[in-house]
């Protein structure tokens, strides 16, 4: 698998505190490793056909789409900003 990100996902990661990025990262490279491991709760957002939710810390979250062998970062940040999506 690869990752690939949208323009929303870079603007919002660059407004990220350094010490969230740093989890960011470090969550990502385990989705790559292990997309099943418990730290990530990698699920299916409710009433979505196609978009994924997978945790950074308590308050943070990564939205995503998986496209063949592609994990389409779409957004990142907190619940409030995620319900927009």
């Amino acid at each position: 698998m690869k990752i690939q990100t949208t323009r929303p996902f870079d603007g919002d990661y660059a407004r990220l505190p350094g010490a969230v990025r740093e989890r960011v990262d470090k969550q990502l490279a385990l989705l790559l490793d292990n997309p099943h491991h418990p730290s990530l709760r990698l699920k299916k957002l409710h009433g979505t056909n196609d978009l994924w939710e997978l945790r950074v810390t308590r308050g943070y979250r990564v939205t995503l789409q998986i496209a063949g062998d592609t994990y389409i970062l779409r957004r990142v940040g907190t619940h409030d900003l995620l319900r927009q999506v």
